[in-house]
């Protein structure tokens, strides 16, 4: 295992210019970056390891925006603040003058005086997430430009209609981890397949997110669901470019098992369809209750038909040597206890339970790294002043 100086060494040695860009979708960073992310995310988890505080701010604000439900990603981006020294504030849109029409540019300035990083989870409204961020992150460059605000905050993606970054990140922290670096990776075969849910109107997210970063790492990542299941297409072209750039593979299969066949990692996760969410955001926009509800019981009837893309026991004898790694974003539809028949077999979840927590625990030390590496040109030299000084966390 590689010392913290070393990691900080390394870290040094990149080439990143992380710091003069958001962190919104993975295939927007280079390598080096994605790189600097996940080896500053482990010296933080390695300095907390060690009682070595790592509270790089002494005061500040760092602003949440969930427009969906989080459990997970909320509370890792409220460690990830904490972690760094930064006090947290959420923002209820409800509650603030957004609901009497105040306009994007001038809630993002009106929050940010004092605020460091803004956080912003919209994942609700096909082809607006992405885009609603990337209006707020023009606001700031405005408002920093004029003087308005005394520093950029940096922006971080908690999760949006395109891609979940931080969750892509932390999984790709816990495969370097349990396959033993990056380089280990190339070559392993991912299968990221569909799975049934009793519910519908689960993002894209996800999936997208996984086949559009492990596919920069060389990995043999295939994709399966389902006829009428599809991702967004574009992002599917992300996934075959970064494939053939990285020297990797990717294609698409039409079952599960093939999917798993031979597999080293496994992530069987429901999704709606691609054409499903377009409607479902128009519905939304519309807030045409019956019409949702309409679209819902129209869904799960087709979701019904797939019952058995199920990651069983039987399925995963498919996989390599019949031990290919489960993982999940969590929460997973666990057939017998959080539902009658879901994503995965009870055995088999509770079988890698401990991994997925492993798995989730990167996502508050890789949001935490995002930040640094965007408010810092040099993210080694505060590391390494950080271990220099060992303040102890715990007295």
């Amino acid at each position: 295992m590689k010392t913290i100086v070393e990691l900080i060494q390394e870290i040094g040695a990149l080439k990143s210019k992380a710091h003069e860009k958001d962190f919104l979708l993975t295939w927007e960073q280079t390598p080096d970056e994605l790189e600097q992310v996940l080896k500053v995310a482990e010296a933080l988890k390695r300095m907390r390891g060690d009682n070595i505080s790592t509270k790089v701010f002494r005061s500040g604000l760092g602003v949440s925006i969930f427009r969906d439900n989080s459990t997970r990603t909320r509370f890792s981006y409220a460690s990830a603040l904490n972690l760094l020294g930064l006090a947290q504030q959420d923002l209820d849109e409800g509650k603030s003058q957004i609901a009497h029409g105040e306009t994007v540019r001038e809630t993002a300035n009106m929050i940010s005086f004092c605020a460091d990083v803004i956080g912003i989870r919209d994942d609700m409204f096909l082809g607006a997430g992405n885009a609603y961020m990337r209006e707020v992150g023009a606001a700031l460059d405005d408002g920093f430009a004029q003087g308005v605000l005394p520093q950029r905050p940096a922006l971080v993606n908690l999760q949006c209609d395109i891609d979940h970054p931080t969750q892509s990140m932390a999984d790709l922290a816990w495969l370097q981890e349990h396959f033993g670096s990056l380089d280990k990776l190339r070559g392993k075969k991912l299968a990221m397949t569909w799975a049934y849910s009793p519910s519908y109107g689960k993002p894209l997210s996800v999936p997208q997110g996984i086949i559009g970063l492990m596919t920069r790492f060389g990995m043999d990542v295939t994709l399966a669901h389902p006829q009428g299941y599809d991702l967004i297409p574009e992002v599917v072209e992300v996934a075959a470019r970064n494939a053939a750039a990285s020297g990797g593979r990717f294609h698409q299969v039409k079952t599960m098992e093939e999917a798993f066949a031979g597999a080293d990692i496994v992530y069987p996760k429901s999704w709606a369809p691609y054409k499903v969410m377009q409607t479902r955001t128009e519905l939304l926009r519309a807030d045409d209750r019956d019409g949702l509800k309409a679209l819902e019981k129209q869904c799960l009837a087709l979701n019904a038909g797939h019952k058995h893309w199920h990651c069983t026991e039987d399925m995963m004898r498919l996989t390599s040597g019949g031990q290919a790694l489960y993982m999940h974003c969590l929460p997973a539809d666990i057939s017998g206890v959080s539902c009658p028949e879901g994503e995965v077999q009870d055995s088999v979840f509770e079988r890698y339970r401990i991994a997925t927590y492993k798995e989730a625990s990167w996502k508050p030390y890789v949001i935490a790294a995002m930040i640094l590496a965007r408010k810092f040109t040099d993210p080694a030299r505060i590391l390494a002043r950080l271990l220099e000084e060992a303040k102890p966390r715990v007295k």
